[in-house]
């Protein structure tokens, strides 16, 4: 069963779907008693990510997902944002799941990222186009799987211990998002797959 959290921010109905889609049974929730009995979790978000840190710690769910080590945790668009330790939208601290901050996009193109965009990866296969809906962005980091170049270097996948963050839209990035969407379901991408160590 995987687990999308319900907190009042995001299009779950249609993260849902791309779930269903690949054939897995899905739940939306808010409890931490079914997100602990997940067989993977995602968090899905849109908005802004103060409201966001909020929404979330009125459910009592930052210290669940916090204490979760042993199944996937996926954050996508704002959901991975959350996933950091501090974003300069609201100057709030996230849920520490993943080293690093959140910054404005600072680049000479418009902002907010919108639209499709390719990502560049050592992995071959992630060398495709997605799309994007974002006004802030991780840092560069060790940790980063593909990013897009966007007048700036963009984390789009990040993979830190259980916990994947998809910058852009899977489920709005037709067979392919899905494909990478599933991935994460399955654990991810190893360690031996970031920047860093190609």
């Amino acid at each position: 069963m995987i687990a999308i959290i319900d907190y009042g921010l995001g299009n779950i109905k249609n993260i849902q779907r791309a779930v269903e889609h690949l054939g897995y049974n899905s739940i939306l929730t808010d409890q931490p008693s079914e997100i602990s009995q997940a067989d993977a979790i995602i968090l899905p978000g849109v908005g802004h990510f103060r409201d966001a840190m909020q929404a979330i710690a009125s459910r009592n769910l930052i210290t669940t997902l916090q204490q979760i080590t042993n199944i996937p945790v996926i954050g996508i668009c704002l959901g991975m944002q959350l996933m950091y330790e501090h974003s300069a939208e609201g100057d709030v601290d996230g849920l520490k799941l993943i080293p690093g901050i959140v910054t404005p996009i600072k680049t000479t193109y418009p902002v907010p990222h919108l639209g499709w965009n390719n990502l560049s990866s050592s992995i071959p296969t992630l060398n495709k186009d997605v799309y994007f809906v974002h006004s802030y962005q991780a840092e560069m980091s060790p940790y980063v799987v593909a990013y897009a170049d966007y007048g700036t270097l963009i984390p789009a996948i990040v993979q830190y211990k259980n916990f994947t963050g998809i910058q852009f839209h899977p489920e709005k990035s037709g067979m392919y998002g899905l494909s990478i969407l599933n991935q994460a379901l399955q654990g991810g991408f190893s360690n031996d797959q970031t920047l860093a160590s190609n």
